[in-house]
């Protein structure tokens, strides 16, 4: 079987199956496993973190195929792109799905506080009782819409890990970063999931909606790997585009959330476990 068919795979089983596992999540959620999630958000925040600064970074500094160094500003260039594309995802998503919800006030902050508040299930006795489920229902709707768009970048990461890649299809960043990226894709399934089961949509097809919207994750691989190859500078600019999306998606949103639904101090020595992990795996 070629790379691209392997790559497809990959990155469908990451954001299809990373996803729809995250909306089963949603629907048979228990209260007490936010801390389980908080660990598991934290570990994989370190171990994408290790790949970024020991993998994707130097490679994109000194690609495959290069014969000499790219210009570090080039690579800069890639990183604060690649950030501002996924932060502007992440805003647009934060600012429309806001509006499903209109009891914020001061006592009901907007931020994630807790799994509950990322899921927004703390906000179905609210909707119970003013009987909006009609929104509910919309906001999933959504939010399903705008993650599929989120997860078009996230694509492109595995992509062109695997395009800098000179180890196999199953050893090497292209891989760590699928596998992380599906842990990365569970709450994100969580939070499209129960807005849509308590709207009214059944259990089954409330999941089969959630995995879909994995579905851009594989467009997102082809491109990344496709750009990859053209060229050395490409490459370059290909890895510090998913090191930069990287980044955001570590201290924008798995560091935070992983804290705010723990405050303890175990996130950060998960997170410290999940950097090691990571450095191990990179130099294996």
């Amino acid at each position: 079987m070629s790379t691209v068919w392997w790559i497809v795979i990959i990155t469908a089983i990451a954001g299809v199956c990373g996803t729809g596992f995250g909306g089963l999540v949603g629907a048979v959620l228990k209260r007490d496993s936010a801390k389980v999630v908080s660990l598991l958000l934290s570990f994989a925040g370190g171990v994408m973190m290790a790949v970024v600064c020991f993998d994707l970074i130097p490679e994109s500094l000194m690609p495959e195929g290069a014969t000499e160094p790219i210009p570090i500003y080039i690579v800069i260039l890639g990183i604060l792109i690649g950030y501002g594309v996924v932060f502007l995802l992440n805003h647009i998503i934060d600012k429309t799905t806001n509006h499903e919800i209109a009891h914020i006030d001061e006592s009901h902050p907007k931020t994630a506080d807790d799994l509950d508040e990322l899921i927004h299930s703390d906000h179905l006795e609210e909707h119970k009782k003013t009987g909006q489920f009609r929104d509910l229902f919309i906001g999933g709707i959504v939010m399903a819409c705008a993650i599929a768009l989120h997860n078009m970048p996230e694509g492109m990461v595995i992509g062109a890990s695997y395009a800098g890649a000179s180890s196999s299809i199953f050893t090497g960043s292209g891989f760590i970063i699928a596998v992380v990226i599906g842990l990365h894709n569970i709450p994100e399934g969580m939070a499209v999931s129960v807005p849509l089961i308590t709207g009214g949509m059944s259990r089954v097809k409330a999941i089969l909606v959630t995995a879909a919207s994995g579905a851009p994750t594989i467009i997102g691989a082809l491109i990344g790997y496709g750009l990859g190859i053209l060229s050395p500078i490409w490459l370059a600019l290909s890895l510090s585009f998913a090191s930069g999306a990287m980044l955001y998606v570590v201290f924008g949103e798995l560091i935070p959330e992983s804290i705010l639904m723990w405050r303890s101090k175990l996130p950060a020595f998960f997170l410290l476990v999940g950097t090691v992990v990571g450095l191990i795996l990179v130099n294996v």
